[in-house]
C-alpha cells in the first residue's frame, strides 16, 4: 500500500494540475503555434485589443455563433451593429488569416461615421487574407467597405457579398486602397458581388484607389450620381491589371464599366462587360481618363448616355493603345464607337471598335472595323498586337497577351477563364 501524500505533496500536485489546465486552455485558444484562434464573435471582437497580433479564423461565423447578437447583429451597440476594428489612429498591423472560412451576416449601420467595415484601417505591415464576408449589410458615411474601409496593407484571396452603401469612397470589398508613408495598399485575387451605392465615388470592388489592384473582379452593381465604376470608382496614380468587371453601373457624371475616373494611373490586361448608363462622360471601360496609360484592355458592355459617350472611354486625355470595344453605344452629343471626346493631349493608337455592333460609324480616336474584321487576326497583327490564334474559346496560349479564335471570336486576354 502506497503512503498517502502529505500536505506539501498535495499542494505541489494541485499546482501542477492548475498549471496543466492553464496550458490546455491556452493551447485551446492559441493552437500549437501560439497564434490566437478565432472561433466566436467574441474572439473576433478581441482582435481590437491587440492590433499587431496574428490571428487565424478556425470556422465560419454567422448569426448562430456566440456573440452575434451582442456584437455584430442589428441589435448590437444600440442598433449600430459591429464596431469596426481599429481606426484612424489605431491601424491594424497584424495578420488575419481566414483560412478559407466565411463571416456571415455582418451588420453595420453607422451612416454618420467614416472608416466603416469589418476592419477600419490596415497599416502597410498588415495583412487580411483568405476570408469571405458574406451577406453583409453595411451603411456608413465615407471610406466604406465590407472587409476593409481603408487598406494600406495587403488584402488577398478574399471576397464579399451583400449590400454596401455610404456617401463617398464606397467599395464592395474595400473603401479606399491607399499609398503614402503609412500605406502601401495592395489588393489581389479578390472579388465582390455586392450591390454598392453612394453619392460620390463608388466602385464595385474599391471606392478610391491609389495602390495596386490585380487579378480581381466584381460582378454586382455600382450606382452613384458622381463617379461610378464597375471595379473602381476613382483611381489616382494607382495600377490595375488582370482584372475585370461584369457589374452593371449607373450614374450621372464620370461613369465607367471598369472605372469612373482614372488619373495618372496604369491600366493593363483588363476588361469590362457590364452595361453602363449615365448622363455625361460615360464609357464602357472608363468614364474619364486624365493622363493614364491604358493598354491591352477592352469593353463589350452596352453604353448609354447623353454627352461624351464612348464604347471604351467617354472622355480621354490619356494614352490608349492596343485596346478595343464592341458594345452598343447610344448618346446625343460627342458620341463615338470607341471614344466620345478626345481632349487635347489624349492619344489613341492601334485601337479599334466594331462599327456594326456599336451602331457608331465614327469615334474621336481609334479605327472602326466591321464585325468580320474585328474577328480577323490580321486586323490586329498588322498593328503590332501581341496576339496568336487558338483552336477554340476553351484553350489559351499564355505566351501571348491576346488570344483569338480566328474568324470566330473577338480577341480575348489569355489569362481569362472561360
Amino acid at each position: 500500500m502506497k503512503p498517502i501524500p502529505g500536505p506539501k505533496t498535495r499542494r505541489h500536485v494541485a499546482r501542477v494540475c492548475t498549471f496543466l489546465v492553464a496550458v490546455i486552455l491556452v493551447a485551446g485558444i492559441q493552437g500549437c503555434t501560439g497564434t490566437p484562434q478565432i472561433r466566436t464573435w467574441y474572439d473576433l471582437d478581441a482582435v481590437r485589443d491587440n492590433l499587431g497580433g496574428s490571428y487565424t479564423l478556425m470556422n465560419d461565423l454567422d448569426s448562430t455563433t456566440p456573440g452575434y447578437e451582442e456584437l455584430a447583429g442589428p441589435e448590437a451597440n444600440g442598433g449600430k451593429g459591429w464596431q469596426p476594428i481599429g481606426g484612424i489612429d489605431s491601424l491594424f498591423t497584424g495578420t488575419f488569416d481566414g483560412q478559407g472560412h466565411e463571416i456571415h451576416n455582418l451588420f453595420i449601420n453607422r451612416p454618420d461615421e467614416g472608416l466603416v467595415a469589418l476592419f477600419a484601417s490596415v497599416h502597410r505591415s498588415g495583412t487580411v487574407k483568405d476570408v469571405g464576408v458574406v451577406n453583409v449589410t453595411i451603411n456608413g458615411y465615407d471610406s466604406v467597405g465590407s472587409l476593409v474601409a481603408s487598406n494600406g496593407g495587403t488584402v488577398s484571396n478574399s471576397y464579399s457579398s451583400g449590400s454596401v452603401m455610404g456617401h463617398g469612397g464606397v467599395g464592395g470589398l474595400v473603401g479606399m486602397n491607399l499609398v503614402d508613408v503609412l500605406y502601401d495598399g495592395t489588393i489581389s485575387d479578390s472579388y465582390s458581388t455586392c450591390s454598392v451605392t453612394g453619392q460620390v465615388i463608388v466602385g464595385g470592388l474599391v471606392g478610391y484607389n491609389w495602390g495596386i489592384v490585380s487579378h480581381s473582379y466584381s460582378t454586382g452593381s455600382a450606382s452613384c450620381p458622381d463617379v461610378a465604376g464597375g471595379l473602381i470608382g476613382a483611381d489616382y496614380g494607382g495600377s490595375v491589371s488582370h482584372s475585370y468587371s461584369i457589374a452593371s453601373v449607373t450614374g450621372e457624371a464620370a461613369v465607367g464599366g471598369l472605372m469612373g475616373i482614372t488619373e495618372n494611373s496604369a491600366m493593363s490586361n483588363s476588361y469590362s462587360s457590364g452595361n453602363v448608363i449615365g448622363v455625361d462622360a460615360v464609357g464602357g471601360l472608363m468614364g474619364v481618363n486624365y493622363g493614364s496609360t491604358v493598354t491591352c484592355s477592352y469593353s463589350t458592355g452596352n453604353v448609354t448616355g447623353n454627352s461624351n459617350v464612348g464604347g471604351l472611354a467617354g472622355v480621354n486625355a490619356g494614352n490608349v493603345s492596343s485596346s478595343y470595344s464592341s458594345g452598343n453605344v447610344v448618346g446625343e452629343q460627342d458620341v463615338g464607337g470607341l471614344v466620345g471626346f478626345n481632349q487635347t493631349g489624349g492619344a489613341v493608337s492601334n485601337s479599334f471598335w466594331d462599327i456594326q455592333t456599336s451602331g457608331q460609324a465614327t469615334s474621336d480616336g481609334g479605327t472602326g472595323k466591321n464585325t468580320t474584321e474585328m474577328k480577323d487576326i490580321v486586323t490586329f497583327l498588322v498593328t503590332g498586337w501581341n496576339i496568336t490564334t487558338v483552336d477554340n474559346p476553351d484553350t489559351r496560349n499564355p505566351s501571348y497577351i491576346w488570344n483569338i479564335v480566328d474568324t470566330v471570336t473577338y480577341p480575348f486576354l489569355s489569362w481569362q477563364s472561360v
